[in-house]
């Protein structure tokens, strides 16, 4: 397994990335190569012993900045790191490739040089997020801001696909993000897009409120890349908050000391099941590859698992499941 890695991409690069990518070479044994500034990147290798691991190099001075234009950058910068990375894998030289780098750009590198998977009308972005239940894909999260009915029913396929295949889930339920239950609600676009996947053949529950994802109402949950963003960003703060008030109201009441050491493993356990690091990134489901995109602050942690999603969407053939489903069973009749 050969993943390539952007190394000069996220706020904590390239220290964060080389150690996350060491970490999943020495556990996994991938093959990793580090795209990226040598010399900085060899000044991290060393505060690791990695002799025996499969990394290698591939060096570039360039890389896109979060602050830079993704269009712009992407046309200036042809030797930028996760441009690079997307064309390793055209060349076959990677299986996958991984950038906690401007989201944008690692966007447009993997769909410019890898193309749609055929039948593909647009890419989106699944992430995964906690629920009571374990845990809930929903896409799209922001590749797309405007979309039609077809965008979404073709997100449906592929998170049903991606969820089936990589959380092993028989048959996931799909459910299309509402303001209400009732088949009638919402605006144009979802009623729509209702009716198309009431006639489809994945699994669909039918709509799902805001609320109804922590509460895991459906294992895939579908909107368009606008409203995807701002549940996905709104979530990340939810929970930190959440866990910021826990510790302030602990902290203010000394007689509490002692029921803080007893639920103190509870805590961990709930802060396990929210943390981005957990979960790595989130992959560009539609493309003519394998694209994870991280979060920019990605630790080494979420690096690592990052690497090992990409690794698993490659072992799982989620590419192969999505184009022969969209082509036979709904291009075809």
């Amino acid at each position: 397994m050969r993943i390539a890695v952007d190394a000069m991409g996220g706020d904590n690069a390239p220290g964060s990335i080389v150690q996350g990518a060491v970490r999943a070479a020495g556990d996994y044994n991938y093959s990793i190569i580090l795209v990226g500034d040598e010399s900085k990147i060899k000044k991290e290798l060393k505060k690791y012993t990695t002799d025996s691991l499969p990394i290698t190099i591939l060096h570039t001075s360039e890389y896109i900045g979060e602050r830079d234009s993704p269009s712009v950058a992407f046309r200036q910068k042809k030797n930028a790191s996760v441009v690079l990375c997307a064309r390793l894998i055209k060349e076959g030289k990677a299986d996958a490739m991984v950038s906690a780098g401007n989201s944008g750009a690692t966007m447009a590198s993997a769909l410019v040089t890898l193309r749609r998977l055929p039948g593909i009308s647009r890419p989106a972005i699944a992430s995964l997020l906690p629920t009571i239940k374990g845990s809930c894909v929903i896409l799209d999260v922001g590749a797309n801001v405007d979309c039609k009915p077809q965008n979404l029913m073709q997100f449906a396929v592929m998170g049903e696909i991606y969820v089936k295949h990589m959380m092993e889930k028989g048959k996931p339920t799909v459910g299309l993000l509402n303001l209400g239950k009732e088949e009638n609600k919402g605006n144009e676009l979802t009623a729509s897009t209702y009716k198309l996947l009431k006639e489809s053949k994945v699994n669909f529950i039918g709509n799902v409120e805001g609320n109804g994802i922590p509460k895991g109402k459906a294992d895939v949950v579908v909107c368009d890349g606008f409203v995807g963003n701002v549940i996905l960003k709104l979530t990340e703060g939810v929970g930190a908050a959440v866990m910021e008030w826990f510790k302030e109201d602990i902290g203010k009441k000394p007689t509490v000391k002692l029921v803080r050491l007893l639920i103190r493993k509870a805590l961990a356990g709930v802060r396990k099941r929210i943390n981005y690091d957990e979960y790595g990134g989130a992959p560009l489901l539609g493309i003519n590859g394998v694209c994870i995109v991280c979060h920019g602050i990605s630790n080494a942690k979420a690096i690592k698992n990052s690497i090992v999603v990409a690794a698993k969407f490659v072992e799982e053939k989620i590419n192969d499941h999505i184009e022969k489903v969209i082509i036979q069973d709904y291009e075809n009749g």
